[in-house]
C-alpha cells in the first residue's frame, strides 16, 4: 500500500533539504503506524552487491525505521546523476553506463531523506582498452543495518528467523491457499521461513497467489520460501518443467547443461517468488543400496559431483534464488533411509575429507549460500552417545544434532559462514530418538541457524525460548544465526517491500515463464544427452518395419514408456505386468519383433533377481526368442538383476522427457551419449560396468 509521510518536525527548511548530499537531517518520517528514521542504497549495504550487465545496473532504495528493520521502497523517490556524461539514471534506479570514462554519483532522496552511491566507468586494467562499470560502496555507520535490526529485536522475534515450518495440509485438507489461521502464525511466531511442497504449489497462478500473501503476512523481513525443486525425481512444481535429475546430469557430463538446468529452474522458482531452493544434493553416491539418495546424486565421484554441483549452483544463484547443499557431512554411502532409520558412516576424517566431503568443501569455496545436515551418524567424528527415547538404548548423534560436525568441523575447519539448515526434524531418524523440542533445542546448540519442519511449532518455540531464558543457549549464539538469516535475505534481495507489484504483473510474468519453451528445450536436451547405452548385443538401434510389432512390457511406469515408444513406431503393445507372464501374456509376444522390458527400483530388495519384476524380465530372457531390451527406468544398477539381458538402457528417472529420450534413443533417433556416473557392481560385488563405461552408434 502506498505510505503517507508527514514530517514530525514543523521546522524543516529549504536550508536543511539543500545541504549537502552527504548531511543526512535528523527529523523522522511516519509510515502508518511505524516511524522511518533514514533512507538508504541497498547496494551501499556491506553484505549486498551489485552487478553491472549489459551497461546497465539497478539500483534499490531501503526505508530504515526505528527499531532497526527495513522495507524496500518504490515511491516518491527522485534519482538523479551528478555526471550524466558518465552515467545516467531513470525513475526506478536503473543506472545506465554511456561508455564515457570517469565517475558519476547516483543520488536517491524520498524528500526528505537521501543516499548516494558512485558509479565507475574504467579500464578494466591499467592501460588496457577495454572498459566496464562498477559500482563503489560508501561507508558510514547508517549501512550497518543487520546489526540495527538485531539491536531492535525482541528474543522472539530473533528466534523466529530460525524457523521454518511446513504448512503441508490443515484439518487434513492441502494447503493451496492462504488461511487466516496460518497468517496468524507467521505473525504470531515472526517466522523468518517457510517451506512449500507439492501439494502447496498446484498451479502457476495458485502458486504465485500463496507466496505473495506468505510475503505479505510476514511483519518486518521477508519470508525465505523454501522448496525442494531438485529436478528428476524431487520436482515439487506441478506446473513447471520436469528437468532430468542429478545422476541424468551426471551422465552427461555437462557444466553448461547442470548450468543451464539450475539456472531455469531458479527462473522458475524466481518468477513465482520461491527464493531458496534446497538443492543441488551434493552426496557422492558411491553405495549401490542406498535407498534414498540415489539419482538424486550427480554420481559416484566426488570430483564429478562437486564440478557439476557447483555449476548448478551458480546457474540457480544467477537468478537471486538461494542454492542450499545437501545433506552434510554425507548420506551417500549409506544403506538406511534417514526418513525411517539412523544411518550411519563408519569412515574417518582423511576419508571423509577425500570423498563425502569434499564437493562441500568446494561449494563452500564457490560461496553457496547454504548447507543442509544430513541426519546421520559419524563416530569417527562425533562418538557421543545419549539416550533414545524410543528404545532407552543408547544411539550416536545425528550430525543435525552436533556441535562437534556443525560448528567444530564445518564452521571451523572447514570455513563455511553462510546459512545452516537442518534437514525435516519431523524424520523418524530424529523424532523417534530424541522428540521434536530436545532435537530443536540440540540443534541451535549444535550450530544451525534454521530449524526446518519442526514438529508441533509453538512447543518447539517455548522449548528454545525457555532453553535460551535459562541459560543453555546464549542470545550471542542465536544472534549469530540472526545475522546470517539476515545477510542472505539482503543478498538475495529477500526483503520485504512497502509497496509491492500488483498481483497480475506477478501471475503474468510467473505464467511466461514457467515451463517456458526455453526451459523445455534444456530439458530436452539434457534428457537426451543423459540416456546411457549399457549393454547392446547388436540389437539397437531398432530397425522395425511399420508391419513389425514391438511389445513393451513393465508393472512401473507402463504407461509412459508405452506412450514414447509407440510415438516412435506405431504398431506397439502393451503388456502391463510386474511379476512373471503368463500363458497367455507370453503369447502375444511370440510374433514381436523386439521386447522393451521397463524395471523401476528404488532399494536392494527391488533389485533382487528373485524380486517379482526381475523374475519377469528374465523369464522373458529365458522364453522369448526375440531381442530383449531392458530400460532402467530410474536406478542404473537393474541390470545386476538380469545381466544377460540383449540390450540396456539407464535413463535416471520417470519424467516424460526422458521416456521421450529413451524411446528415440531405441529407435536412433538419437544417438546416446551418456556415461555412466557411478560403478554398477555385480551380485557378488565385482565389477559388472565401470563408472565412465557407454556405448554409442556412431
Amino acid at each position: 500500500m502506498k505510505r503517507r509521510f508527514k514530517i514530525s518536525f514543523i521546522f524543516i527548511t529549504i536550508v536543511a533539504l539543500s545541504l549537502s548530499p552527504f548531511t543526512f537531517p535528523t527529523e523522522t518520517v511516519d509510515a502508518a503506524d511505524e516511524t522511518v528514521t533514514d533512507l538508504v542504497l541497498l547496494e551501499n549495504v556491506p553484505q549486498a552487491s551489485a552487478s553491472v550487465e549489459n551497461n546497465q545496473v539497478s539500483l534499490h532504495a531501503l526505508h530504515i525505521y526505528d527499531d532497526g528493520h527495513f522495507e524496500t521502497t518504490s515511491e516518491h523517490l527522485e534519482w538523479t546523476s551528478t555526471n550524466q556524461n558518465v552515467a545516467k539514471v531513470n525513475d526506478e534506479g536503473m543506472v545506465t553506463f554511456t561508455g564515457q570514462p570517469g565517475r558519476s554519483f547516483i543520488n536517491v532522496s524520498d524528500g526528505i531523506y537521501r543516499d548516494r552511491i558512485a558509479v565507475d566507468y574504467k579500464p578494466d586494467k591499467r592501460g588496457h582498452a577495454t572498459f566496464s562499470g562498477k559500482v563503489v560502496k560508501q561507508n558510514g555507520n547508517q549501512y550497518n543495518i543487520i546489526k540495527h535490526a538485531i539491536d531492535g529485536m525482541t528474543l522472539k522475534e530473533k528466534l523466529g528467523q530460525m524457523l521454518m515450518p511446513d504448512f503441508r495440509k490443515w484439518n487434513g485438507e492441502n494447503v493451496t491457499e492462504m488461511l487466516p489461521e496460518i497468517k496468524q502464525l507467521v505473525k504470531e511466531y515472526h517466522l523468518g521461513g517457510v517451506i512449500l511442497f507439492r501439494e502447496n504449489v498446484v498451479t502457476t497462478e495458485q502458486t504465485a497467489k500463496l507466496v505473495n500473501a506468505y510475503q505479505r503476512a510476514s511483519e518486518k523481513y521477508g519470508l525465505l520460501l523454501a522448496i525442494d525443486q531438485e529436478g528428476g525425481i524431487v520436482t515439487r512444481l506441478q506446473s513447471g518443467t520436469d528437468f532430468p535429475g542429478n545422476m541424468a546430469l551426471g551422465a552427461t557430463r555437462s557444466t553448461d547443461l547442470a548450468h543451464d538446468v539450475g539456472q531455469a529452474i531458479g527462473e522458475e522458482l524466481q518468477a513465482l517468488g520461491i527464493n531458496m531452493n534446497l538443492a543441488p544434493v551434493l552426496d557422492v553416491n558411491n553405495n549401490p543400496d542406498n535407498p534414498v539418495i540415489g539419482v538424486r546424486s550427480f554420481g559416484g565421484s566426488p570430483d564429478l559431483v562437486a564440478e557439476l554441483g557447483i555449476a548448478y549452483t551458480k546457474g540457480l544463484q544467477s537468478t537471486g534464488v538461494a542454492a542450499t547443499a545437501k545433506h552434510f557431512p554425507g548420506h551417500g554411502d549409506t544403506a538406511v533411509d534417514s526418513h525411517l532409520g539412523l544411518p550411519e558412516v563408519p569412515y574417518g576424517m582423511e576419508r571423509l575429507m577425500e570423498v563425502e566431503l569434499f564437493p562441500f568443501q568446494k561449494a563452500m569455496e564457490a560461496n553457496i549460500d547454504a548447507i543442509m545436515t544430513a541426519h546421520v551418524t559419524f563416530p569417527k567424528i562425533d562418538d557421543t552417545k545419549v539416550i533414545s527415547k524410543k528404545t532407552g538404548e543408547k544411539v550416536l548423534l545425528p550430525a543435525t544434532l552436533s556441535h562437534k560436525v556443525l560448528t567444530g568441523l564445518m564452521r571451523e575447519k572447514m570455513g563455511f559462514d553462510g546459512v545452516i539448515i537442518t534437514d525435516a526434524l519431523n524424520m523418524g531418524a530424529i523424532t523417534d530418538h530424541f522428540g521434536s523440542v530436545d532435537a530443536a533445542i540440540r540443534a541451535v546448540k549444535a550450530g544451525t541457524d534454521i530449524v526446518l519442519m519442526p514438529v508441533g511449532l509453538e512447543n518447539v518455540a517455548d522449548g528454545i525460548l525457555q532453553s535460551i531464558q535459562r541459560g543453555e543457549i546464549s542470545v550471542d549464539r542465536i544472534e549469530a544465526s540472526v545475522k546470517r538469516i539476515l545477510t542472505l535475505k539482503i543478498k538475495r534481495n529477500i526483503i520485504k517491500a512497502e509497496t509491492a507489484p500488483p498481483i497480475e504483473e506477478i501471475i503474468e510474468n510467473a505464467q511466461e515463464v514457467v515451463g517456458s519453451e526455453a526451459h523445455k528445450q534444456t530439458e530436452t536436451k539434457a534428457a537426451n544427452k543423459s540416456v546411457t547405452l549399457i549393454k547392446n548385443e547388436n540389437v539397437l538401434p531398432l530397425d522395425a518395419s511399420p508391419e513389425e510389432k514391438i511389445a513393451v512390457v513393465s508393472g512401473y511406469f507402463a504407461s509412459d514408456l508405452y506412450s514414447a515408444v509407440k510415438a516412435q513406431h506405431e504398431n506397439t503393445i502393451l503388456i502391463e505386468a510386474s511379476s512373471p507372464l503368463n500363458d497367455e501374456q507370453l503369447s502375444k509376444l511370440a510374433d514381436a519383433n523386439a521386447v522393451i522390458a521397463g524395471t523401476y527400483t528404488y532399494n536392494v530388495s527391488g533389485r533382487s533377481p528373485e524380486s517379482p519384476q526381475m523374475k519377469m524380465v528374465n523369464q522373458l530372457i529365458e522364453e522369448v526368442d526375440s531381442p530383449v531390451i531392458g530400460i532402467g527406468i530410474r536406478n542404473p544398477y537393474d541390470i545386476m538383476a538380469y545381466p544377460e539381458i540383449d540390450g540396456y538402457l539407464a535413463q535416471y528417472g520417470f519424467r516424460d522427457a526422458s521416456f521421450k529420450a529413451t524411446a528415440k534413443t531405441l529407435f536412433g533417433e538419437n544417438n546416446p551419449s551418456g556415461l555412466l556416473p557411478v560403478t554398477i557392481p555385480e551380485n557378488d560385488g565385482n565389477v559388472l560396468y565401470d563408472f565412465g563405461h557407454g556405448l554409442s552408434y556412431k
